[in-house]
């Protein structure tokens, strides 16, 4: 029976490339659809980011300015990036921890799907939800804030933001492959809140102690946040590349641990 499902496992299913294209689309659509539907999720991900704007950019401090920037328009830019962190982490660690526990990652690789099909809707996921909070962020502030950006710039944080969910995707894959399906929520927080505090996501980076100014200097959202500020005006003039390339290290970090991951349940199941 192993020796069966190992063959399974590694016979190749040739198929033309647009019947591949349907089952990675219709994958990613319904991997939105199931977590759309899950409150738990939708609530959490997309209402947190957005209550915090509300009350912190445009209740108490929407008169104000840090960094020569409106506080609504520079809050725009890290709570995106908090929201993003969100998206990325619930939306890929929580759901590989809760397959994994139920058996379904075992029926997904029984099955003639493509391997990775799998993972890049968890991703697609992550960067959709990631699109919502932002463009919800951008019409609160429009809206209520006095934020006015041109529409490159609107655009550009977009992109920047959503292409800035791939590094916690794949730190989501990490995590969803090391935490069991009830640990999953209780591990994904002890990474998320304080890498989000540390980083100046909810406190401006220049209030916070020099010691957090230090560490925050090797924590990725620090980085996306500041790209995200340079769009808006009010970045810390570092290089964009310097950015760029420790989100790519961090990713390829994670996906490393994360194919650690899926070698040890390979084993566990095929061995």
């Amino acid at each position: 029976m192993s020796t069966t499902a190992t063959a399974l496992s590694h016979t190749q299913i040739a198929r033309p490339t647009r019947h591949t294209a349907t089952i990675y689309l219709k994958e990613a659509k319904y991997e939105f659809l199931k977590n759309l539907r899950l409150r738990v999720y939708t609530a959490s991900v997309i209402s947190f980011p957005l209550m915090f704007y509300v009350l912190f950019g445009l209740v108490l401090n929407s008169k104000e300015a840090i960094a020569g920037t409106s506080v609504p328009t520079y809050l725009i830019a890290t709570y995106g990036t908090f929201g993003v962190m969100g998206a990325s982490l619930f939306g890929t660690a929580s759901g590989l921890a809760a397959d994994r526990g139920l058996g379904w990652l075992q029926v997904k690789r029984a099955s003639p799907m493509p391997p990775f099909a799998y993972f890049a809707a968890k991703v697609v996921l992550s960067m959709i939800f990631s699109a919502i909070v932002v463009s919800l962020l951008l019409v609160l502030g429009i809206s209520f804030g006095g934020v006015r950006l041109p529409l490159t710039e609107m655009a550009k944080l977009i992109a920047t933001l959503v292409a800035g969910s791939l590094p916690f995707s794949a730190m989501g894959l990490a995590i969803g492959y090391f935490a069991g399906p009830n640990s999953a929520p209780a591990v994904i927080n002890m990474f998320y809140l304080p890498l989000s505090f540390c980083s100046g996501l909810w406190v401006p980076y220049m209030f916070l102690p020099k010691l957090v100014r230090q560490i925050a200097l090797a924590l990725p959202p620090y980085h996306l946040s500041q790209l995200a500020l340079g769009i808006v005006g009010a970045g810390r003039h570092e290089s964009a590349a310097t950015h760029w390339e420790v989100l790519l290290a961090f990713t390829l970090i994670c996906l490393g641990v994360a194919r650690i991951g899926f070698q040890r349940d390979q084993g566990k199941l095929y061995g």
